[in-house]
């Protein structure tokens, strides 16, 4: 820095004409020559002097930083309160008890020691009987020790898998509220992956270290009241000696959390490869491309790096950890010859002696313990404000409350729709307008990545599009109340979920408010085309699917699109049937089937078909074509043959694969 001033300064240095002093005026001839010394000794000071303004800035802020984490102390106690109130009463009492013992039974062992010196020089049974009488009351609060000892432990172990529990679903019911967008991003999944690691554990641990430094203080307060008797300096030896080992393990808790937050996509690409490895729905690809091997190095790769940064800091952390814990040791033998010689010197009572080596050595563990707590509560904190950062998510909240809209009738239309998706310099969809009439079928066609199923994510709210509008009955999607809206879409997805339940219960999870109406099963499975496979199952409707659970039954990936689309009939107050691919993986003569079956079954409702086999989009009424978001042709079959354009090309393409 001096240099960069010094260079600043001559840089700027007046020539030896400027300096020169006027014929008025009598300078000293040394004048010039001192000018740009001071100029540069006032710059080298003022540098100086900011520098460590800066400094002390900056340590402030850290330090206020630090502080801060503290404030999840009061939220993890709110939160063990509201898990259950009674274990956290008794937590409460126990600790208050706990704390208090130590110290009472520190001074009845010194009134024993006293009282057998006393019972030994005068030989009366009375002084012995005291001296019975000071063990018995010894006995029984080692005893009341051991209860609350049993006590918190049997509260913490209970308030420990409840308060897991509270966690998890809280983490879950705030994955209910967020917009698909959160779980295609992936710093999010990284913020709700550290949330989902360490805070289900951490909130009772910082409780726990909160109750304890409770306990410990009050412990500390009656070893100190004790101590006071022989010595305040005793008491200062006692404080000081365990700060080192305090900031050594502050400072490492700091470092972990930060290896911690780093490594978070680490994890998650570990924790999928091991997902990859383990899990059936990729077993098959795996195997046959021989991939195993492969993933399971990148497996190993991953641990080694974490492994390597880990074993780093826990041999820096334990041997600091030695080190600072001999100031500790060095301290306590200090003042153990100090005692000695006291007693020695007949200063104290032989019970004395015995209680303030107790009082110290169990008040400098205490000691410690308060400060290693008051670590340990920072360390609880940082991990904590991981849930509380992904609880605090903030969710825009639907403003739309409207059930019906201002045109019945009118159907569905677009105005003018652009849409593009966080982070991307495309948009996926630009200036999409069409129109829906109740009982109209749309086929949409186009390349992969035109924009398609982009399309459906803004239809059914999951998306809000950049501009222009989506009107249904002629009311701005986003006035909707979005549960209502959502009621009357059915939608099957290309990539639907199989999920490991039963048959029933997979066509069900269409409607949740009819999940267990057999009733609406057979009338949904008999829209989807589901039914007659599904009376062939061992147990009908009541089969269990999947691999995953006992007795479960696999389907072919024609039956599967057989119960999502009947999953999609589940919603009968639904006017708007939007079906992605739904026959990729059947045969010709089962697609034909369902499409005339699927035309007879939605004459009254509007219906978005998107599909690459031109043999159904034709029997659409109106065909949209599709290209880089854009559409480039839009009309019926016939029109758009005779326009001979892309849509004609593709189905001359398509049609001579038959020929």
């Amino acid at each position: 820095m001096y240099s960069s001033v010094l260079w600043l300064t001559f840089s700027r240095q007046p020539s030896p004409a400027s300096l020169a002093c006027p014929a008025s005026l009598a300078c000293p001839a040394s004048s010039a020559a001192r000018f740009p010394l001071t100029l540069i000794a006032k710059s080298y000071r003022s540098s100086m002097r900011n520098f460590q303004q800066n400094r002390l800035r900056q340590r402030w802020q850290s330090l206020r930083q630090s502080l801060s984490m503290y404030q999840y102390c009061g939220r993890a106690i709110a939160l063990v309160w509201t898990t259950n109130r009674a274990l956290t009463i008794a937590l409460i009492v126990l600790t208050l008890i706990a704390g208090l013992l130590p110290g009472a039974i520190a001074y009845v062992g010194k009134l024993i020691v006293d009282g057998v010196v006393q019972a030994a020089r005068s030989g009366l049974v009375s002084d012995r009987w005291h001296t019975l009488m000071f063990l018995g009351i010894e006995a029984g609060l080692i005893a009341l020790q051991a209860g609350c000892k049993q006590g918190l432990a049997l509260c913490q172990s209970l308030l420990r898998a409840l308060l897991g529990h509270k966690v998890n679903v809280l983490i879950l019911e705030k994955a209910l509220t967020l917009d698909i967008s959160h779980f295609e991003d992936s710093e999010f999944y990284d913020k709700m992956a550290r949330a989902r690691r360490e805070a289900s554990s951490r909130p009772l641990s910082l409780v726990n270290r909160t109750f304890g430094l409770v306990q410990d203080t009050l412990s500390l307060l009656a070893y100190g009241g004790l101590l006071l008797h022989f010595s305040a300096w005793a008491v200062l030896v006692l404080m000081v000696a365990a700060i080192p080992a305090f900031i050594a393990e502050t400072r490492f808790a700091g470092e972990a959390f930060r290896l911690f937050r780093w490594r978070a996509p680490e994890t998650r690409q570990q924790n999928y490869l091991e997902w990859l490895l383990s899990n059936d729905t990729a077993a098959m690809e795996v195997k046959l491309y021989q991939l195993g091997p492969m993933l399971l190095r990148r497996y190993r790769a991953i641990f080694r790096q974490l492994y390597g940064e880990d074993r780093d800091l826990t041999i820096r952390r334990g041997l600091w950890s030695y080190f600072l814990g001999l100031l500790s040791t060095l301290a306590f033998y200090t003042a153990y010859v100090w005692i000695v010689l006291e007693a020695i010197a007949g200063t104290i009572s032989l019970g004395d002696l015995t209680m303030y080596l107790v009082v110290f050595r169990q008040g400098q563990a205490t000691f410690a313990s308060v400060l290693s707590a008051i670590g340990g509560m920072y360390e609880d904190s940082l991990y904590l404000s991981n849930l509380y950062e992904y609880l605090e998510q903030p969710i825009p909240r639907s403003i739309g409350q409207a059930t019906q809209g201002l045109l019945p009738g009118d159907g569905l239309r677009f105005e003018y729709v652009s849409f593009g998706y966080p982070g991307s310099t495309q948009p996926a969809l630009q200036n999409i307008s069409l129109h829906l009439k109740p009982g109209e079928k749309l086929a949409i066609v186009g390349e992969n990545g035109s924009g398609k199923t982009t399309l459906i994510k803004l239809l059914t709210r999951l998306y809000t599009p950049d501009s222009g509008r989506i009107l249904l009955d002629g009311l701005d999607l986003r006035e909707w109340d979005r549960d209502a809206l959502q009621q009357r879409i059915g939608v099957i997805f290309q990539n639907f979920v199989r999920y490991q339940f039963t048959v029933g219960e997979n066509i069900g999870a269409g409607d949740v408010a009819y999940l267990e109406d057999e009733a609406r099963w057979h009338d949904a499975a008999y829209k989807g085309t589901a039914q007659p496979f599904i009376e062939t199952l061992p147990e009908s409707y009541h089969t269990q699917l999947g691999r995953w659970f006992k007795s479960g039954r696999e389907l072919s990936g024609g039956q599967w699109q057989k119960i999502a689309l009947s999953r999609a009939f589940m919603r009968s107050k639904a006017d708007i049937l939007v079906l992605d691919e739904p026959t990729s993986a059947m045969d010709a003569e089962a697609e034909v089937r369902i499409f005339d079956h699927f035309r007879a079954m939605t004459q009254t409702q509007m219906a978005i078909l998107i599909s690459h086999r031109f043999s159904t989009v034709r029997m659409a009424d109106q065909i949209m074509v599709l290209q880089e978001g854009k559409i480039v042709e839009h009309g019926t079959h016939e029109a758009l043959v005779r326009l001979n354009g892309r849509y004609a090309q593709l189905f001359s393409l398509q049609a001579a694969g038959y020929r």
